[in-house]
């Protein structure tokens, strides 16, 4: 349900969408995430969102996030916060929502169709604000991870939900190509997103 005229774009949640992902059991090759949206219509931008840590003198994010700033993607940050939780355990909080509802409805006017990869069940009021713009908006996240990533209330809303497993093999990362930047190595860190625990998952970028 794409069409060739449309104008089109792409909001990534990265942290709900890495942990889709790593749910299915695969990695994300973001050059043929690109290259697919660029087949469907006319793409007009592709947003990535994930917190970072400032304080912290290397990122295993910053690889990735610089590769997607340089290959076609606007990458949105903003500080995370650290914190220890009652089980030792270190934590990341950081909510992108507010960044990435703004960037939609500020550019919803020159769209056709928005692309939200989450599953996020506060996104339900951003998806229908949008179609009431007359946008059609699709939403991609999987129901066929353990727990599921998407919302019902998300699915339900949007106008096209896309589960992220049939689009394996279409912009999952073969380990055959050639090395890809969102090789993570962050399992030390829990990433908790507040808004999301109805969800009872990690978000990660």
């Amino acid at each position: 349900m794409f069409y060739p005229n449309e104008r089109i774009a792409l909001f990534i949640d990265g942290a709900n969408l890495y942990s889709a992902a790593r749910g299915l059991g695969f990695d994300i090759d973001y050059k043929r995430l690109l290259d697919h949206f660029r087949g469907k219509g006319t793409l007009i931008r592709a947003f990535y969102y994930t917190a970072l840590l400032e304080d912290q003198e290397y990122s295993p994010l910053r690889p990735l996030i610089d590769w997607l700033d340089y290959n076609g993607y606007a990458v949105v940050t903003k500080p995370a916060k650290e914190f220890t939780d009652a089980n030792g355990r270190r934590r990341i909080k950081g909510n992108m929502d507010i960044e990435l509802a703004i960037d939609a409805l500020e550019i919803a006017d020159k769209l056709d169709h928005m692309i939200l990869f989450s599953g996020d069940g506060d996104f339900r009021r951003l998806v229908d604000a949008v179609q009431r713009r007359g946008k059609r908006v699709t939403v991609v996240s999987t129901m066929r991870s353990q727990p599921p990533m998407i919302a019902d209330e998300l699915r339900r809303q949007a106008d096209q939900y896309i589960d992220l497993e049939t689009m394996r093999d279409t912009i999952g990362r073969s380990h055959s190509d050639r090395p890809a930047p969102a090789v993570r190595n962050d399992d030390d860190y829990d990433y908790d997103d507040e808004d999301e625990d109805e969800l009872d998952r990690p978000a990660r970028a």
